[in-house]
């Protein structure tokens, strides 16, 4: 675990250049605008370690993932986001030196990410081999405001020289994934284009045929005051240029001022690209720098009233949370229902920028309640459209008659994930899908999603199930066999609890949105059961299986078995491996770790989490006292679920000490894979475990309800959420809790099993001894 970001409450802050930690800030300092986005690599050349990084949404490339032991079913190709254009490059030459981090004396780094105004700032100092020395200070940031834009101001100092700096900003299209199959690269060139202060280049994606043209305007300044200098044109095979040359004094700032664009052929025409390209960088450069960044800082300062958390008496814990949710909101914007959320986000490449069922389980709840409601309807619209998609994955597995399977690992919706443990076995995705149509309006009160886009889904969900059950005459009753659940230390298993019982409530509320839908539109009702020829058969048959579905269980302890014989395992305690043996991931061998009891996260407390109403306190505490001292947490999706659960249980040490897991998972680089990316939907998850853990908030029967506790280490804490349409302010202190409605709408709410009713513009103050 590494320790030397510095508290501070409204920035990362990082002092010294340590080049063995480099590839870890890239990606803690890593920028996005839910367009675009890009790691934290330096402007200038470094030729150390580094996974440079420079993403626009929506572009990815069907890299080959054929073996030798290809199983029917299996998909061609596994979907990674690309590597695209760096558009960020300004090489510095002074005389004949290249300023290089990596072979000159470094003095007085500094590297701060401003999360309330979102930019990134570097400075630092830079002894050469000559013994000239320069100091070169950096600001960038992807604009929130016009999202296809970025901007960079980049200066540099002489401090014991005169002589000639050259600069060269440039666009390089030359670049390729770090996982790149035989180093293969991806983009072709289709044309490039330089004159004046401007430059564009425009690539195409092999196979897929997307296109980008980034573009880029320059500006360069002495002292203050612009310079009027002709740069020299450089075009070389996908990369252009311009180069500065100056004559300099000790003393005197050089600043150059570039501001770029990436446009995708997802939102513009091919034909016209280049031509929409120079109209945004144009637009972008009579802003101008300043005004950029001023419209920057508005804008963020607008999510911050929406979404923060603020947290007093613990900077680190301050400074964390406002990490998470920085890099959400950097993540995703939901402007555009094509889009979703990679695990890293624009961080980093692993798991190819691909959308998992991280988005339905922990993403959604955060949007909810953070973000206007039609950025969670996006995430979910997103799924809508790709449901043709969806059957065809079914029917590649031998599934029809409308059943859908929702992939586990997709970009345009068909499954690219070739690990045949989760391609065919981690069905349990499927239901969280239909858990966030549950969620989201549960939370909202839309009904209306239901009638346009839900039932659809939640049909050919049900018809899945309904298909892959089978009746056991051994049980005399339904049984799911085969199968992964979210504990992937455990493959081909029989009777998932947390599988089984997802499969029949998807059947359950499927019979229950067909009703609703019925109820209140008929006639689109009556079309949609023509469009799925929906009968009554099917929900009778989808009723007998939710009656008789097989649930594993073990009497004497009252727990739920996570499946068919977990208890013929040996059973030893997580606390019982010795230090040398974790994480089990890296030490074990795969064999081994199928054969332990060891769960990688939530599992049948998944199911509890995900269902708690229907189960009571007595139940979910022998849960999760028999499952949680045999999780080893070696997912980051892991502490948010046992945290919020023990805040459920009213054991505030354990739910603070899972909190501590995922809030500085990535800052403190918990699991020593942060220079990989980030981990984007597991910091949803940081989220929940305030709000829904410490907080205690839940939504029961169209109301919010809070059974809120305090942290020992901290004085209070504070959140703003939006429900139906109120924006409420909530203060959590040792002794009593605050609630301002700051709309005219009334509202009725339930604190510690109190209802009150918060009247529009009012402001409850209650102390928990007058609510015992």
């Amino acid at each position: 675990m590494k320790n030397y970001i510095k508290p501070h409450e409204w920035n990362i802050i990082e002092e010294g250049f340590d080049p063995h930690l480099n590839k870890i800030s890239e990606s803690i300092f890593s920028l996005g605008n839910g367009r675009m986005g890009q790691r934290a690599n330096f402007e200038e050349t470094y030729t150390g370690e580094t996974l440079p990084g420079n993403y626009v949404a929506g572009i990815y490339y069907p890299d080959k993932t054929r073996v030798g032991w290809w199983k029917n079913g299996y998909p061609e190709y596994f979907a990674k986001v690309l590597n695209a254009a760096n558009w960020i490059g300004i090489e510095v030459k002074i005389d004949d030196e290249t300023l290089d981090l990596a072979t000159c004396s470094v003095t007085d780094f500094k590297r701060v990410l401003n999360m309330h105004a979102g930019y990134l700032e570097r400075s630092f100092t830079a002894t050469l081999k000559s013994g000239k020395t320069l100091k070169v200070t950096s600001t960038r940031f992807c604009s929130i405001v016009d999202d296809e834009v970025g901007a960079i101001r980049y200066t540099v100092t002489p401090l014991n020289f005169d002589g000639k700096l050259t600069l060269l900003p440039f666009i390089d299209g030359d670049v390729k994934n770090q996982d790149s199959n035989y180093d293969e690269k991806f983009w072709e060139a289709v044309n490039d284009k330089i004159s004046g202060t401007e430059a564009f280049l425009t690539l195409r994606t092999k196979k897929t045929g997307f296109e980008v043209c980034t573009g880029s305007s320059i500006e360069v300044y002495r002292n203050g005051t612009s310079e009027d200098i002709a740069p020299e044109h450089i075009i070389k095979d996908k990369y252009v240029g311009h180069q500065f040359t100056l004559d300099v004094s000790a003393g005197e700032e050089i600043t150059l001022v570039k501001i770029a664009a990436n446009l995708s052929s997802e939102n513009h025409t091919k034909a016209d690209i280049l031509q929409q390209t120079q109209a945004v960088v144009k637009a972008a450069a009579q802003k101008g720098f300043d005004v950029l960044l001023q419209q920057q800082a508005e804008a963020w300062a607008a999510k911050w009233e929406e979404s923060d958390i603020v947290i007093e008496g613990d900077v680190a814990a301050q400074q964390a949370i406002r990490f998470n949710i920085f890099q959400l909101f950097q993540t995703y914007t939901g402007k555009d229902s094509r889009l979703n959320i990679g695990p890293k986000g624009f961080t980093g490449e692993k798991y190819g920028g691909s959308t998992y069922w991280d988005t339905e389980a922990y993403c959604v709840p955060f949007y909810l309640a953070t973000a206007p409601q039609q950025v969670s309807k996006n995430l979910l619209i997103y799924r809508y459209k790709q449901l043709d998609k969806a059957i065809e994955n079914a029917a590649k597995l031998g599934f029809d008659k409308g059943a859908a399977l929702y992939p586990m690992v997709t970009i345009n919706g068909e499954e690219c994930h070739n690990e045949w443990e989760i391609t065919f076995e981690e069905i349990h995705r499927n239901g969280a899908i239909a858990y966030a149509i549950f969620n989201y309006i549960r939370y909202t009160g839309d009904e209306s999603y239901l009638y346009d886009y839900g039932l659809e889904v939640l049909v050919g969900i049900a018809r899945f199930w309904k298909q892959r059950v089978n009746w056991s005459d051994a049980k005399k009753q339904y049984v799911i066999l085969g199968v992964t659940g979210p504990n992937e230390y455990e493959n081909n298993v029989n009777n998932n609890w947390y599988t089984n019982l997802l499969a029949a409530w998807c059947m359950k509320y499927a019979i229950e949105a067909a009703g609703i839908v019925e109820a209140a539109q008929p006639e689109k009702y009556l079309a949609l059961i023509n469009k799925l020829s929906l009968g009554e058969n099917e929900f009778n048959d989808w009723a007998q299986i939710i009656d008789k579905m097989y649930y594993p269980v073990d009497d004497e302890k009252g727990i739920f078995l996570q499946q068919d014989g977990y208890l013929d395992k040996e059973q030893i305690l997580v606390k019982d491996l010795p230090a040398s043996q974790r994480p089990i991931n890296q030490k074990w061998s795969w064999d081994r770790i199928l054969r332990s009891c060891y769960i990688k996260q939530a599992d049948v407390l998944q199911g509890l989490y995900f269902f708690e109403d229907e189960y009571d306190t007595d139940t979910i505490k022998r849960n999760f006292d028999f499952y949680e001292p045999r999780t080893v947490h070696e997912s980051s999706l892991s502490p948010c679920v046992h945290s919020i659960l023990a805040a459920r249980l009213n054991d505030e040490a354990r739910a603070y000490e899972f909190y501590l897991r995922t809030a500085r998972l990535d800052l403190d680089d918990y699991n020593n894979d942060t220079e990989d990316g980030l981990h984007i939907t597991s910091m949803a998850g940081t989220w929940m475990s305030v709000v829904e853990g410490f907080a205690g908030m839940r939504v029961r029967d169209g109301k919010l309800q809070f059974n809120p506790f305090l942290p020992g280490k901290w004085q209070s804490f504070s959140f703003t959420i939006g429900f139906r349409g109120t924006v409420l302010n909530v203060k959590i202190t040792e002794s009593e809790i605050s609630i301002k409605n700051n709309t005219a709408i009334n509202l009725e709410i339930t604190v510690k099993n109190q209802q009150f009713t918060l009247a529009g513009y009012s402001l409850l103050e209650a102390t928990y001894k007058e609510l015992a």
